[in-house]
């Protein structure tokens, strides 16, 4: 099981319906999209970051792991909007408002993905995939996906046994041997993928499998003042964004 999925799994608010945690997490999303940057993105990076370590109890530690990847992406995207290609500086130059734009992307991008890590730190996957049903999703595609989510954890455990079962035959000593094991690897992993996808098909026509697959999903209904109290801390921060606006800038 991935980082992200255990604390998800043992989070304070595993037991909340989803929805409650989406109108948080996503809203906080949507806000530092649509907000300004300043100071609208840095209000709701803060409010995540209060969140996520306050209520919500995720580990520090665990909380950095996974953001520090997105936050890699937002970093790179904003260092191109720093140079501009051609015009009267030559072929490559300084952008003139490169660092304020590179700013406010940079904001913006890092306070969205910690809007988005709220949900996903709270909200296992077992738990959201077969409530979308009710929401509209074609029953096949969830089915799709809960299968493949959870094929993808045997995929990585045979993974990281064949690396170590390489790593003891000392098939890691050299570059040539470094490759000749990531060739096996991918072979011996496509290979055990289909038998487990055969097999898993195989057991679902036994069992009678008439296109849905029954799940039993924890008993969860939405809280009025969860949800009441998300929305007022998502309008607050709308409304302090407006205020702090003018004399910010």
């Amino acid at each position: 099981m991935l980082p992200i999925d255990a604390a998800a799994h043992s989070s304070r608010w595993r037991r909340r319906h989803p929805v409650d945690k989406a109108v948080l997490g996503l809203g906080l999303t949507l806000l530092a999209i649509s907000l300004p940057p300043w100071p609208g993105a840095a209000l709701v990076l803060l409010s995540a970051l209060v969140v996520l370590l306050g209520p919500a109890g995720v580990p520090r530690r665990r909380l950095w792991r996974a953001y520090r990847v997105p936050l890699g992406f937002c970093v790179t995207g904003a260092l191109t909007l720093l140079v501009q290609v051609g015009g009267p500086g030559g072929f490559v130059s300084l952008a003139d408002d490169g660092p304020v734009r590179a700013g406010e992307l940079l904001l913006r991008t890092s306070a969205a993905s910690l809007g988005v890590l709220l949900f996903a730190f709270t909200t296992p996957m077992s738990d959201l995939l077969p409530r979308l049903v009710r929401a509209g999703v074609p029953a096949p595609v969830v089915d799709v996906a809960l299968v493949t989510y959870r094929m993808s954890f045997l995929l990585l455990d045979s993974m990281r046994r064949i690396r170590e079962a390489q790593a003891a035959r000392l098939g890691h000593t050299g570059r040539a041997a470094e490759w000749r094991s990531l060739a096996g690897l991918g072979a011996t992993a496509f290979v055990r993928a289909f038998d487990r996808a055969t097999r898993l098909q195989a057991g679902l026509a036994g069992r009678g499998y008439d296109g849905t697959l029954r799940v039993l999903v924890p008993e969860a209904r939405v809280s009025v003042r969860f949800t009441a109290a998300s929305c007022a801390l998502l309008a607050t921060l709308a409304a302090l964004t407006f205020v702090l606006e003018r004399p910010l800038t």
